[in-house]
């Protein structure tokens, strides 16, 4: 059962083995420009790991801006088939994070969490703490 407390995701290949052997392939790159070797290897090595470690934050940021797409089209459609009216005129006034904590509310209490949102403007957190029924979403990034 998906809650505030667990709905953390991590992706084992990009969390544990990507982002640590770039960030060590940086450090390592570093290290080398106070080593022996030339200048060119140095620039050589230090391109090579730059390159590598901003690959692989600009894939993740291209998921994730994907997935806030998804979620405010997703959103969009279920207060739509809530209320008959477009979301729009609240998504204006709400901040992405807000957006994606509200995803997780059931039917029964999206509505009065986005009103609340907006009016109160609490924080995605707060959001998030609020909700009775999660709505799990299992196949996010």
């Amino acid at each position: 059962m998906q809650n505030f407390k667990n709905h953390t995701r991590y992706y084992p290949l990009h969390h544990f083995i990507l982002s640590p052997l770039t960030l060590i392939g940086v450090i390592l790159s570093i290290v080398l420009l106070f080593s022996d070797y030339g200048l060119t290897e140095k620039i050589f090595f230090l391109v090579v790991a730059l390159s590598v470690f901003l690959t692989s934050l600009v894939a993740r940021m291209y998921a994730t801006k994907n997935q806030d797409r998804t979620i405010r089209a997703e959103l969009r459609l279920r207060y739509y088939i809530l209320t008959g009216k477009r979301f729009e005129t609240l998504e204006n006034k709400l901040t992405m994070g807000q957006i994606v904590a509200l995803r997780f509310a059931s039917d029964e209490e999206l509505l009065s969490l986005t009103e609340k949102a907006v009016n109160e403007n609490i924080s995605p957190k707060a959001i998030k703490e609020s909700i009775k029924n999660w709505l799990v979403d299992e196949h996010r990034v």
